[in-house]
């Protein structure tokens, strides 16, 4: 009985070994949940960076990059040189009159001739065969003449006696006049065959050089101007030798005649041929505004051939502030020509132009732009006035000036880029901004 009113107490030993085990699991889970929320943030803040990169490179890509230089300053005194085609003074295809065969030819292309001098012969049988006929009508004319006219003078004798009534003598002076008339017909169409006979042989019309033939012994030649299938010569006459050049509008006005000028040209370095404005079309041609300009030079020993491409140097002072674009700064819009100009903070500005010369690769701007002004180089057709743009470097090929500074920095998107010299590296005084791998500034 007093074992089982025993009562069993507590084994403390064992919960006392359970509460360690307890508390470590739980600090194990609390660290495990801590290392959650680190690594969860860090993944949240590494794809937050990455969406906010993406973001600021998508808003980059979103506006344009372009390339940027100054326009090109011209000297302040310089004569105007302007592009030509040098021309025969006197030039002209030679064709024939008559119908026949060439017979003979006596000069070939390269020889110079003078006025009159035979150039071909034509053999003529049909014309031989048709002046025999017009002589032979002429002949049966006459001899009709001669008896009208002792007929007339007969009858004019026989009224005085009555022998003859007024009306037959009024028949005999009329047959009379129209014999004269036949006879007088005949004289003229036995003229023109003896004309059209005569133009069997070609003649040079003047002083020149031949510069083509397109005829040889054999051929059929048709009468009249067939175009240049019957052409049978072209002759030239080469001094003096004469240039046409199209003046700009804007210095139309200094140009007169008698104004000195001489040609350059490629095959002949450093020698100048002098010669002087001849005359002016005293008005401006509305398709190109420009005034069209005869310059004529002495080519005694026939250096300048026509057809040759020649400088013209007009000894006018051109005088102010003039530039040169590359061509491929200009955009053609229907309201005209234009450029981009791009401004301190980064806007674009389609700029109208005022053209002068064209010298190929570049153009003479006269109205329009500043040296300091900054234009860009191969324009989009998207570009439009007020446009946010990036700005890079243009390559050193494309560079109009060397020693300008880049445009300031501004508030925008882009940062200005200096241009290069013909090294390839800012002139003095020009600020480099950083690029990126886009070619825009980097932030």
């Amino acid at each position: 009985m007093a074992e089982g009113r025993r009562q069993v107490e507590p084994n403390y030993a064992n919960y006392e070994d359970e509460t360690p085990q307890k508390s470590r699991v739980f600090l194990f889970l609390v660290l495990f949940v801590i290392v959650l929320l680190v690594v969860g943030g860090v993944t949240l803040f590494q794809r937050r960076s990455q969406y906010k990169a993406l973001a600021d490179t998508t808003e980059k890509l979103a506006i344009p990059t372009v390339s940027v230089i100054h326009p090109t300053p011209e000297a302040g005194q310089e004569d105007l040189v302007l592009p030509s085609t040098l021309q025969a003074y006197v030039e002209s295809p030679i064709y024939a009159r008559t119908t026949g065969y060439v017979k003979k030819w006596y000069h070939d292309i390269g020889t110079r001739v003078k006025q009159g001098e035979p150039l071909a012969d034509i053999d003529t049988p049909e014309v031989d065969q048709q002046l025999s006929q017009a002589r032979a009508d002429l002949n049966t004319a006459m001899a009709n003449e001669n008896l009208s006219k002792i007929t007339a003078t007969r009858y004019l004798e026989l009224i005085k006696t009555d022998g003859v009534s007024k009306q037959e003598v009024d028949n005999a002076q009329g047959d009379y006049a129209a014999k004269q008339a036949n006879v007088a017909s005949a004289q003229a169409n036995v003229r023109r065959l003896e004309e059209l006979k005569s133009f069997q042989h070609i003649y040079a019309p003047f002083s020149g050089v031949i510069t083509r033939r397109n005829i040889d012994i054999g051929n059929l030649i048709n009468a009249g101007n067939g175009g240049a299938a019957q052409e049978l010569f072209f002759l030239a006459q080469t001094d003096p030798i004469r240039a046409y050049i199209s003046v700009p509008e804007a210095y139309a006005s200094a140009v007169r005649p008698g104004t000195g000028a001489f040609l350059e040209l490629t095959q002949y370095p450093g020698q100048r041929f002098e010669g002087k404005v001849e005359r002016t079309a005293d008005a401006i041609d509305l398709a190109t505004r420009t005034l069209n300009t005869e310059v004529d030079m002495p080519n005694k020993n026939g250096q300048l051939l026509p057809g040759g491409y020649a400088q013209v140097h007009l000894q006018v002072k051109v005088t102010g502030e003039r530039l040169q674009v590359p061509v491929n700064a200009l955009l053609f819009r229907s309201e005209g020509l234009r450029v981009v100009v791009v401004d301190d903070q980064h806007k674009t500005h389609l700029q109208p132009l005022t053209i002068g010369r064209d010298y190929g690769t570049t153009l003479e701007v006269l109205q329009g732009l500043k040296a300091s002004d900054w234009i860009v180089i191969n324009p989009g057709d998207s570009l439009e006035d007020g446009i946010a743009v990036n700005v890079k470097q243009a390559p050193p090929s494309q560079n109009a000036a060397q020693g300008a500074a880049a445009p300031p920095q501004g508030s925008g998107s882009g940062a200005g880029a200096g241009t290069t010299g013909g090294s390839g590296t800012a002139g003095k005084g020009a600020t480099q901004p950083k690029q990126d791998a886009n070619g825009g500034e980097k932030k």
